[in-house]
């Protein structure tokens, strides 16, 4: 669909300090599969077609009015240095990351969770960006078409797509993530707002910190389990997503490395019987399920009687981890770094 605003583009947008930069990504770079429209000089050539995740959308020139369905998207705009762009925000596992407060303090929260399509559309925006497509679901904030229909562009990260579908809005992984998928959303995203140079500084970064923290880091395949949420049926990752890329750049095993979806729930004796050595627990600022939050975590596992004579629980082999270090989003390398940091003080131990 094709956005009906149109600005006038100022010298601002092509001039920015990236002191505020933060994020994720292993080190490995490759061509962008997406076509852009980037001309030599840095700028964006309009009107700018982008294939997204099924969905082609046109824009006549950078959007003037953002909303972030989620804290992922959010926090690559600001890294952008978009934020007054951006007329709100929502889904948050976690508070912004530090040196993006600032930034992000001047932007409405709309929900916490999801909003409704009544909030959205009282910003009045142009351009709505997601991490997971379960936005655009039937059952979600309002579908890409209805989007369109009011002239607001939609944009969805192609870390949650697969062969054109959302994998979060109803589809399957079939090949694991790659962070290249993290670097094209940054890249794309730069692009449709004009500032393809602030997107490439961005992923440099990313790429420097990564290539550090994963230097000579090597956990020798042993096994590990992440634990997103929930003590009932614990939300664990599998084998194709986020916190398995995680897994494989420090060469740790994934216990549920055979699981296809992301997030699978399972029950607690699959747990006991995968026996992992590092539980990699989410440390999630918010109350959506028991045990969002770490010490819930720590407090079940060691008294519950299934979990407690665990040898990871006795041992207490845990790396703690924010929500969104575990989802495919800038703060990956954040998670990296501190993986690197635990191995760096327990190896000897293990």
């Amino acid at each position: 669909m094709t956005t009906k605003r149109t600005h006038a583009l100022v010298g601002l947008l092509t001039a920015v300090a990236l002191a505020t930069l933060s994020g994720c990504g292993a080190s490995e770079e490759i061509d962008s599969p997406a076509a852009l429209a980037v001309a030599s000089d840095g700028k964006t050539g309009y009107p700018l077609v982008v294939s997204n995740c099924g969905s082609e959308q046109t824009f006549e020139a950078a959007p003037e009015r953002v909303v972030s369905l989620d804290q992922n998207s959010t926090e690559i705009l600001l890294s952008l240095g978009l934020e007054e762009r951006m007329v709100g925000t929502a889904s948050w596992t976690d508070p912004v990351l530090d040196s993006l407060a600032t930034a992000n303090s001047a932007v409405p929260r709309l929900a916490d969770n999801a909003p409704t399509y009544e909030v959205l559309l009282g910003t009045d925006p142009d351009f709505v960006t997601a991490s997971f497509g379960r936005h655009y679901a039937d059952a979600g904030v309002a579908s890409r078409e209805r989007l369109a229909e009011t002239a607001i562009g939609s944009y969805l990260s192609p870390t949650d797509c697969d062969n054109g579908v959302s994998v979060n809005g109803g589809g399957t992984r079939t090949t694991a993530l790659k962070v290249d998928a993290l670097y094209q959303e940054i890249r794309e995203l730069a692009e449709i707002f004009d500032v393809s140079d602030r997107g490439e500084a961005l992923v440099s970064e990313l790429e420097g910190r990564a290539a550090a923290a994963s230097d000579g880091l090597d956990f020798d395949g042993r096994t590990v389990m992440f634990w997103f949420a929930d003590t009932k049926t614990p939300y664990i990752a599998g084998g194709l997503g986020s916190a398995a890329l995680l897994a494989s750049t420090t060469n740790m095993t994934n216990v549920f490395a055979d699981t296809a979806d992301d997030w699978p729930a399972v029950g607690w004796e699959s747990v006991v019987d995968a026996d992992p050595d590092i539980l990699v627990l989410g440390d999630l600022q918010r109350d959506r399920f028991p045990g969002d939050r770490l010490d819930e975590k720590i407090q079940f596992l060691e008294s519950d009687p299934l979990t407690k004579n665990l040898e990871v629980v006795q041992e207490q082999r845990y790396i703690a981890l924010h929500g969104a270090e575990m989802n495919p989003s800038i703060r990956f390398v954040d998670g990296l770094e501190k993986i690197r940091a635990w191995w760096d003080e327990h190896k000897g131990a293990l």
